[in-house]
């Protein structure tokens, strides 16, 4: 039925929209060109309509609030940890003298609070107790008693780990420090709410600082005074690490006009800092007086000029003074060529990127995942390939023709061993007759009586079939092993090729007791209703591997006569009432993994020389206590060895009590019957050997 004349499919429309891949590269470069020209005139316009004191000003600006909030961020964080700290020991929750108590309180303050420097506590009695942070990774605490270890200073060190602290070690030091000779305790000692001071002297030598100090109280009781200080080193750091334009600098002073904070700790000490603005900002200091506002100025040195800004900080008297030179924010002339510049090669560069996005999305990506669908070809794995529609007509038909020729080889494999083929090609066999000799482990695996099935179910036995050989060939593949041809109703596969396998023999038999297992337990049957049995033979040895045949038609197979042998075993099933046979170098090669049991000595058909043949019963671990615990497998094999040594009345007692135990056991029969017929006929000719006269 004819689609209507009137509508357009999804198909159609893609192939009118499809383009040329020289139409697809043009319209990128014209697309690059006009994306950097807009980009330019666009970054122009912005950058001349920028005046040089707004960039003062917004440079000002940024820099002020960012100290201010630091500032601020100070001063709340000290007030709330002397504010928690104080609660804890008013609501009688930590006391003064709780050693291991405070002590995690005063580092977990230091911890939480990253611009704290110290957390210290002075008793009526003059003992003294401090946490002191030491850079950001590692804290100490410290202890200074009026009785024990009277003049020296107890100092534990701790190292700071992610989530938690670490005792590092302990030392002892002498020391002068007397909290009761310093202004905060001394002030917070008889005054009623917490302060804010300026300490310089400290345990451990002289770091100013400011301190919020102030009482601590319990139950209308002085117990002394609690500090928290801020070493004006951590808001040194902090200017250290603001951008002031590219030359400028912040300094922070007191309401005296001393130096708190400048970007350079040596600042704090003018005679060792090489600081040029530091005088310069001391003298516009000087010039402003006890302005309380913001204040700004323009100041000259040495034939340069600077823009000064004075701004007061949420501390008490504290003042934020920056200086940035003139040449930073004048000469717009200059300012703008150089963003005109900057803004040409970022819009070449993203005009450039996006003409390499755009190709990668519409040519790369499809032609990599073309290539990508003509490994899958290349590796025979037929099924992973995709038709991948495209806008370019040229990448459209290619890969419209790689999916055609993927489902046309498709049909054929299913007549080769499609994982033979992606072996081989990983290993780089060529297609051409060689081979090489290997030792490796052959199975032959044929369905018992199917001549007769056969015969009876006429074309009905090919499902049967096919199912049976569905079954044999996921075991063999699940199990490592190369599948090498289905003659009627076997299955011959080998191990150890092309990949090789030291556990070959192993592996082999695995996989034997795998299909029995796989065969009984999927219900097959035959068209009597009988469930369907197998024989299987293995053998292993050297034999030649590789492409035997012609330059027209090859196989991928081995042959020998350790093969010939596989195929005899599978046969000599029949005589024995067996499953699976084994050869004596398969026993050897897998032996400590397998349980077995000899059957017999046999010459199979064509050969001379007899070799031991043994029954597989299981894998070891799963089968060896079943072994164990079933006498009659150890009484048969006794049995064996007393008939081997012609000791035919001793031999036929253990058969039979083989049989007592095994009424079915068909190798026992045998075995049995073969002692009495050589008891009857004593002067007959006697080897230990069986001939097998059938292949």
């Amino acid at each position: 039925m004819n689609a209507h004349p009137g509508r357009v499919t999804s198909s159609q429309t893609l192939r009118r929209l499809t383009f040329s891949i020289r139409l697809a590269v043009s319209a990128l470069v014209l697309t690059a060109i006009l994306l950097t020209a807009a980009l330019s005139s666009l970054l122009w316009w912005r950058t001349a309509e920028a005046t040089s004191r707004q960039l003062a000003s917004t440079i000002n600006e940024q820099i002020v609030a960012a100290v201010r909030k630091e500032v601020g961020a100070i001063v709340d964080e000290a007030r709330a940890a002397h504010t928690a700290i104080r609660t804890l020991f008013l609501q009688n929750v930590l006391d003064t003298r709780e050693a291991d108590k405070r002590e995690f309180v005063f580092l977990s303050q230091l911890q939480s609070q990253a611009t704290i420097s110290w957390v210290a506590f002075g008793w009526p009695d003059g003992a003294f107790f401090a946490a002191h942070k030491l850079g950001d990774g590692r804290l100490e605490m410290m202890e200074i008693s009026l009785t024990d270890h009277v003049g020296q200073r107890r100092v534990d060190e701790y190292d700071v780990v992610p989530g938690d602290i670490e005792f590092a070690n302990r030392r002892f030091e002498p020391t002068d420090f007397r909290v009761a000779d310093r202004t905060w305790f001394k002030t917070g000692l008889t005054g009623e709410e917490p302060e804010w001071f300026k300490v310089t002297d400290h345990p451990i030598g002289q770091r100013p600082s400011i301190a919020f100090a102030g009482p601590i109280d319990v139950y209308q009781e002085r117990q002394g005074v609690l500090a928290i200080m801020i070493e004006y080193t951590r808001l040194a750091r902090f200017l250290a690490q603001l951008e002031v334009g590219r030359t400028g600098t912040a300094f922070i002073f007191d309401g005296n006009g001393e130096l708190v904070a400048a970007p350079d700790a040596d600042e704090l000490h003018p005679a060792r800092g090489g600081q040029k603005l530091l005088p310069l900002a001391q003298k516009a200091l000087a010039q402003a007086g006890t302005a309380k506002d913001g204040w700004r100025s323009r100041l000259t040195s040495d034939g340069a000029a600077y823009e000064f800004a004075l701004t007061p900080l949420p501390f008490p008297g504290w003042r934020l003074a920056t200086i940035i030179p003139e040449a930073e924010f004048l000469g717009p002339v200059e300012t703008t060529l150089r963003h005109l510049i900057l803004g040409l090669a970022v819009g070449a560069v993203l005009a450039a990127l996006a003409s390499a996005l755009l190709a990668r999305t519409v040519i790369a990506a499809p032609l990599s995942r073309v290539v990508g669908e003509i490994r899958h070809v290349e590796t025979f794995a037929l099924e992973l390939v995709r038709r991948h529609p495209s806008r370019l007509k040229e990448i459209a038909s290619l890969s419209g023709a790689i999916a055609e020729m993927a489902a046309g080889l498709s049909a054929f494999r299913k007549f080769i061993p499609a994982d033979l083929v992606r072996a081989l090609l990983r290993q780089g066999v060529e297609a051409k007759p060689g081979g090489a000799i290997q030792e490796l482990s052959v199975m032959f695996v044929d369905v018992a009586g199917f001549t007769g099935l056969s015969e009876r179910m006429g074309d009905r036995v090919v499902p049967l079939l096919s199912r049976y050989l569905d079954l044999a060939s996921e075991v063999v593949v699940a199990n490592g092993g190369t599948i090498d041809k289905f003659i009627g109703d076997a299955v011959m596969a080998f191990w150890g090729a092309p990949q090789p396998q030291a556990d070959h023999a192993e592996r082999c038999c695995r996989a034997a007791l795998d299909i029995r297992r796989a065969i009984a337990e999927s219900g097959l049957t035959d068209d009597l209703g009988h469930p369907l049995q197998i024989r299987i033979g293995i053998n292993s040895g050297r034999m030649l591997v590789g492409n035997i045949g012609s330059e027209l038609r090859l196989n991928y197979t081995v042959i020998g006569d350790a093969v010939n042998v596989a195929s005899r075993l599978e046969s000599a099933n029949k005589s024995y009432g067996t499953q699976v046979l084994i050869g004596e170098a398969t026993e050897r090669l897998a032996r400590g993994a397998i349980v077995t049991r000899e059957i017999d000595s046999i010459a199979v058909y064509g050969r001379e020389e007899g070799i031991a043949v043994h029954e597989l019963i299981g894998l070891a671990g799963k089968a060896d206590a079943e072994r164990h615990a079933v006498t009659w497998v150890a009484r048969y094999e006794l049995g064996l060895a007393k008939y081997r040594s012609r000791e035919l009345e001793d031999a036929i007692v253990d058969f039979e009590k083989v049989l007592s135990d095994q009424p079915q056991d068909i190798p026992a029969k045998a075995m049995l019957a073969r002692c009495r017929e050589l008891l009857e006929d004593k002067q007959g000719f006697w080897r230990p050997v069986t001939t097998l006269n059938s292949k």
